[in-house]
């Protein structure tokens, strides 16, 4: 915002009161409220706005509280936003950047705890982006306010002040479409992003103790996917497993593992394992660890892969 003064970010409780998890904390005080707006609680309004906005030369950053508040905002978002460039035959663009907290993991109340990336990534005209560490949400965010088309911006609510790491204070960017290795490995291929980063790592240390060499890799931006990364992955380990906490049927997981045997089939020695959500209802309280895959469930899917 500092850097552009056509950037402003919008959404309920963003202004006064810092969002509902403080991620605009300070910025009403610093740049005002014509550039920090508090709207109505009204997601199809917060993200038809911005389309206008963006249209004529802005760049919004709406924020939705939850992402599972955002189906009233969808017609906005797949009709409008990600078709805005071809419908105008590039007269246009859409330079929003959607910021939504998502996942589960925080005892919150119906409503508030889906993971539901894949219906953004089924989208033509959008990208998908998940962080999983404080460099890359700054890196990433900075990316994705800077570029020229609409993102999905969801930030794993699970991990907010989680933990704390570095973060550069110089301005910087995170090339969307890049994926991560977090840890290298010769045995297996693990792929996975947002909080289901750190369980991941954590099952993966726990396997080195047991002699299994783990690769971890982050995919970060889920549309457009790094595939490049993902495929020279699995044909160094030939087996794989994929960690997402959104329910098992139509998740990512499906599209990862068809990428793999339309651009490694060859290199495969074993099948690929789905390590996710359960296809119910998002549970509340008491059920909540049960549903999410925690570092033992991951553990045992990654060691089926690579006993097969």
């Amino acid at each position: 915002m500092e850097r552009d003064e056509d950037v402003l970010v919008m959404g309920e409780d963003v202004g006064r009161n810092g969002g509902v998890f403080r991620a605009t904390q300070g910025l009403y005080e610093e740049f005002g409220a014509d550039r920090v707006v508090d709207t109505p609680l009204a997601e199809s309004g917060i993200v038809g706005c911005a389309i206008g906005m963006a249209a004529y030369g802005l760049r919004p950053v709406p924020e939705l509280q939850f992402a599972g508040f955002m189906y009233p905002g969808f017609d906005q978002i797949v009709s409008h936003a990600a078709r805005l460039r071809t419908r105008s035959r590039g007269r246009y663009t859409c330079p929003i950047t959607v910021r939504a907290p998502y996942g589960g993991g925080i005892r919150a109340p119906e409503h508030h705890s889906e993971s539901k990336e894949a219906f953004y990534t089924n989208e033509p005209g959008l990208q998908v982006v998940v962080p999983s560490t404080p460099a890359d949400a700054k890196g990433l965010l900075a990316a994705a306010i800077r570029d020229p088309d609409p993102v999905v911006f969801l930030e794993p609510k699970l991990i907010y002040r989680a933990f704390r790491a570095a973060v550069p204070e110089e301005p910087y960017t995170v090339e969307l479409g890049t994926a991560e290795v977090r840890r290298e490995g010769t045995d297996v291929s693990v792929f996975t992003w947002g909080a289901m980063v750190r369980p991941t790592m954590e099952a993966a240390e726990e396997l080195a103790e047991e002699g299994v060499d783990v690769e971890v890799v982050d995919l970060r931006t889920l549309k457009p996917m790094d595939t490049d990364t993902v495929v020279a992955s699995f044909e160094k380990t030939g087996r794989a497993a994929v960690v997402h906490e959104a329910p098992l049927t139509g998740g990512l997981a499906g599209e990862i593992i068809a990428t793999i045997q339309e651009e490694a089939l060859l290199y495969q020695e074993a099948p690929i394992q789905r390590i996710t959500g359960f296809d119910v209802p998002f549970p509340l309280y008491a059920l909540e660890d049960y549903y999410l895959p925690e570092t033992a469930r991951i553990k045992d899917g990654i060691t089926d892969a690579v006993e097969f």
